[in-house]
This record gives C-alpha cells, structure tokens and sequence, in this order.
C-alpha cells in the first residue's frame, strides 16, 4: 500500500507506479484517472460533474486505496447543516458535564480532516449555502475553528471531492465564484460502449455475450432519445443483465450464442420477450422523461427494445 502524498513528498512521488497499480480497477477512464490522481497528487480539491454511474467514486476508491487512506462520503442535502457536517457535543454529556471539547463528536468533515482522508460531497449543489460556506474554510485555510473545541487543521493527505449531476437542476443551487475559485473541475462523461460491455462483464458475473451486448445497447439508447431527459447508466445495463439471465434460466429460455455484438437478427421470439420484461424491471425507474413526453416509461423503452431487436436487425438484412 503506497502512503498518501504530502507537501514535502509530493515532487518526488512516483505519480507513473501509482497510477500503473490502479489502472486495473478502471475500466474506460485512463484520461480521467490521469486528471484527477493529479489533481489530488497537487493538493486540489476538486468537483466531478457528470451523470450518475460514470465511475466517479470508483476513481476515488481506487485512489484513496491506493494511498492508504479513508475515503468519507457525504450526500449534499437539504440536512446535511453546518452541525452535521463539522460535528456536535454529545447532548447527554453536556447535561452531564458542561460542553467540552472531550464531549464533542467529529462530524464527516473534522474526521476527513484528522485523518487525512478524502471528504467526498455528493450532489454538491444540494448542499445549503452556509454547509458549502463551511467546507470554504476548510478548502482555504486547512483549518476549522469549532468553539469551545478549538482548532482543527487538517492532515497534508486531506482533500474535499465533491461531484454534481448535470441533467438534475431541480432543488440545486448555483454555486458562487468562491467555490469554483477554490476548486479544480473535470467534467466526467459516459464511457463508449466497449468498455460499458467490459463492467457489464465484470459487474454481472460474466453473462452470455448477448445478454451483455444487448443490455449495453438498450441502456446507452435511453441515452440519446429527445423524449427522455435523462437516460440510464451502466448500473441500468448491469441489472438489466442480471434480471435477464434469471429470467431466462427461470423460464428455461436458452440464451443465444451469438458472437457478433450489433445488430441481433433472428433471435427466439422468447428470448427477446423475456429481455423485454427484464427492460421495464431494471431500466423503467432509471430514465426521466422530459416533461413534453405524452408516453409513459414502459412505451418508450417498448420502442427501445423494437428498434434495437426488429427495426435495426431487419435494415440490416442484406436486399
């Protein structure tokens, strides 16, 4: 296990091994691995913004991992207050003993700081003002001053990560220049589709290739329709995966073995009905229509799956 980067040990790192020994963690993000295990390395904080499921934490795990040290998560709500965010005193022992800093309890952030450890702030911009106003000082000085505690400066190794949905602008906030003045910022997209299919893989316990591909291939459409604001992510695709080989084994419904990855032709009626059923279990919850859409979910993943098993096999017959 490599020890975290401090001020003093940060130039002569050797960023090359560390970022080798996590590469096999990532699928489909050497770009984004490169950019934020710099970052960090630097001594940045930093925000991820990009959809759900585009391995954000995965990145961080890998890294923190990798250093040896905690990664804390948060999720940015309305109740994630000052308090809940630094700490408070235990409210029986202050009865009992007056407050104290011996009766104060770490919060998230005092804790990541003492430790050394990433605070990772999910749905940043959910955060109230004044939380966001609290990680302020702590991103500028180092250092947070709780009263009747005292001061608390944070370990070299200590960083806050915080990521944002980009599609997501109901009960957001619009973050100030302050924050963005203090803070790195890499946008983090969707990976192509052969390395969906590799997680998809891995993640799903290796199904049949065209469980794989075709779940794949269904989720990344939700993706790219006007009538869905926001589609699914790879976690779609790996439980459509999982849902599908069940459903399968369950109805006695061979899978195909099917080498090529696109487009499916002649494939068993029974085979494709049963992805179908599978398609509103796992993906129906995961997409978001637009607010113009006269359909419901199950309709428009009902022209997903036609178009994906009977429109596009069928233009690509040869004649």
């Amino acid at each position: 296990m490599t020890s975290a980067p401090t001020p003093t040990t940060d130039r002569g790192r050797d960023l090359a091994a560390v970022r080798a020994a996590i590469a096999g963690r990532i699928v489909g993000r050497d770009r984004e691995l490169d950019l934020v295990l710099a970052a960090v390395a630097a001594g940045r904080d930093l925000i991820l913004e990009g959809p759900p499921g585009t391995s954000k934490s995965t990145l961080l795990r890998a890294i923190t991992a990798e250093w040896g040290i905690p990664l804390i998560l948060v999720e940015g709500n309305a109740d994630l207050t000052p308090s809940r965010l630094v700490g408070h005193h235990n409210p029986s022992r202050v009865l009992k003993e007056d407050y104290s800093a011996d009766n104060f309890v770490d919060g998230p952030l005092l804790e990541a700081m003492r430790v050394g450890g990433f605070l990772y702030v999910e749905e940043f911009n959910r955060a109230p003002e004044d939380t966001i106003d609290t990680l302020l000082t702590a991103m500028a000085e180092r250092v947070v001053t709780v009263p009747r505690v005292g001061s608390v400066t944070a370990a070299p190794s200590f960083r806050i990560v915080a990521s944002m949905n980009p599609y997501d602008n109901i009960g957001t906030t619009r973050l100030s220049t302050s924050v963005h003045d203090r803070m790195c910022r890499l946008v983090v997209d969707y990976q192509d589709a052969d390395a969906e299919r590799e997680i998809v893989s891995r993640r799903a316990e290796f199904p049949a290739l065209r469980i794989a591909a075709d779940a794949v291939a269904v989720t990344r459409a939700t993706r790219e329709r006007d009538d869905i604001r926001q589609g699914s992510s790879v976690r779609g695709a790996i439980d459509l995966a999982l849902v599908a080989t069940q459903l399968c084994a369950m109805r006695g419904i061979d899978v195909p073995i099917d080498d090529a990855i696109d487009p499916p032709r002649n494939l068993p009626t029974d085979y494709t009905g049963a992805f179908l059923d599978a398609m509103f279990v796992a993906l129906s919850g995961r997409i978001h229509l637009d607010d113009t859409a006269f359909t419901t979910a199950e309709g428009v993943l009902t022209e997903i799956w036609q178009d994906h098993f009977v429109l596009k096999p069928a233009a690509a017959e040869p004649g």
